[in-house]
């Protein structure tokens, strides 16, 4: 989350100029958790974690993603509060959100079998492993755009691949 004492105007590093290798295998690695899973639940896995984790950056990136693939406006808005919206939300998607914060929050008490169990019903195991993946890579993400203070808006994934 950010606040006065962590928002700042100084520049940091520029992770992906300073560690190329480091920031090339984390898009192997996204890409790869990606594999398979439905475009839409990335997105809104990607937006809940970065909810979560207060990261502007990658919640204005998803987000606009998530519109530019379709996502409803109406969808996008109620993310942040979908166990009281689940009628927006799929099964497997609500499953994907649970197992999203439960991993995003696992210093608040790990993530819980009922929890584990729901996400394991929907997806078969390889999906279940990717879609861990894609929990872990959008946390690294977020701890990336935090500590090095991307800028929301800035987002300049084009101009490097």
């Amino acid at each position: 989350m950010t606040n006065e004492s962590t928002t700042t105007d100084s520049v940091r590093v520029d992770f992906a100029k300073a560690a190329p290798k480091a920031f090339k295998a984390l898009i192997s690695f996204d890409a790869a958790a990606r594999e398979g899973l439905d475009p839409a639940l990335v997105e809104l896995v990607q937006i809940r974690s970065s909810q979560l984790n207060g990261c502007a950056y990658c919640l204005h990136m998803h987000t606009s993603d998530a519109r530019k693939a379709g996502e409803s406006e109406e969808r996008l808005h109620m993310i942040s509060v979908w166990r009281e919206a689940r009628n927006f939300f799929t099964e497997p998607e609500q499953a994907a959100l649970e197992l999203a914060e439960a991993v995003t929050l696992v210093s608040d008490g790990g993530v819980p079998d009922a929890v584990y169990r729901r996400a394991a019903a929907q997806f078969a195991d390889d999906e279940l492993a990717r879609l861990l993946a894609l929990i872990l890579t959008i946390n690294t993400w977020n701890r990336i755009a935090l500590s090095t203070a991307k800028v929301p808006g800035t987002d300049q994934r084009g101009a490097r691949r």
